[in-house]
């Protein structure tokens, strides 16, 4: 490990996985995670003057004399997309409903607006799995990694065309409960995806709200119906027919009070009662 001291802002998988590459190679002298560490994360930025800010999904409003406390360099946030595309709350999971293949991640210069500062490094990771977890580990330690080997000599940043921005929202509990016959099957399994750990998707099989931990998408062409028994009817194995009459295939659910099982499991406890 070098010397070279960190201050480190954030919360949720993004943070976590970009903390378990930088604290391998700085000195994370503190972690804010509350609005209330803010002072503490000042008072240490004025001992050690020389204390770089990094953040990564910190959901918290800084305001413009602490960001003053870091400059000329500023905070540098990870923000996970190729900005000024989704800036906002939800990045990463509003590229999986939009049905990217590709994902990106930005080391910019946090501002009083929000991701709108200027850039120092973008870079897209093609050809990730369709795992929202994956996704997060894979982006940040891109970013931790590239913040590893350039931090203590950064490039110009370049400024965002504000133009070109879109913008994210914070999910919302009210997107849980799924509507098989509202959307086509890969749709239907994009949201299943995006909304693992919050607001997870649910469903109700048998009269009991269950949240699907794993799916994966069954196409008609792809099978021959009627030797499978799939017209529609069948109950095994668990599945959601969807808009465009494909399904998704449930793998793994938790029902309500219980602990996570995989879907032959749940219809041998659910289905015969």
């Amino acid at each position: 490990m070098n010397t070279t001291k960190i201050i480190f802002f954030g919360n949720g998988p993004l943070a976590d996985f970009t903390l378990n590459t930088l604290e391998q190679h700085f000195d994370i002298i503190f972690h804010a995670h509350t609005k209330a560490d803010l002072a503490t994360a000042a008072e240490l930025k004025k001992q050690h003057p020389d204390a770089h800010g990094i953040l990564a999904s910190f959901g918290v409003l800084i305001k413009s004399d602490f960001l003053e406390l870091f400059e000329p360099e500023g905070i540098l946030n990870l923000h996970p997309s190729l900005l000024p595309k989704y800036r906002g709350a939800s990045p990463i999971e509003s590229a999986i409903l939009a049905g990217d293949t590709d994902f990106g991640y930005s080391i910019m210069k946090l501002v009083k607006a929000m991701d709108a500062g200027p850039v120092y490094h973008q870079a897209t990771l093609k050809s990730l799995p369709l795992d929202k977890t994956i996704i997060y580990e894979k982006l940040a330690t891109a970013g931790a990694n590239w913040l590893t080997e350039n931090l203590t000599n950064l490039p110009k940043p370049t400024p965002q065309d504000d133009s070109a921005a879109t913008f994210t929202t914070k999910l919302d509990k009210s997107q849980s409960f799924l509507h098989p016959n509202q959307y086509p099957a890969s749709e239907l399994f994009r949201q299943i995806v995006a909304f693992q750990g919050f607001p997870k998707p649910k469903y109700e099989f048998y009269g009991k709200p269950c949240i699907i931990l794993q799916a994966h998408v069954l196409r008609v062409t792809d099978i021959l119906c009627e030797a499978a028994g799939l017209d529609g009817t069948s109950s095994s194995p668990l599945m959601l027919k969807c808009a465009d009459r494909n399904f998704v295939v449930i793998d793994r659910l938790q029902p309500e009070g219980k602990k996570p099982m995989d879907a032959r499991s749940f219809m041998n406890g659910y289905a015969k009662h």
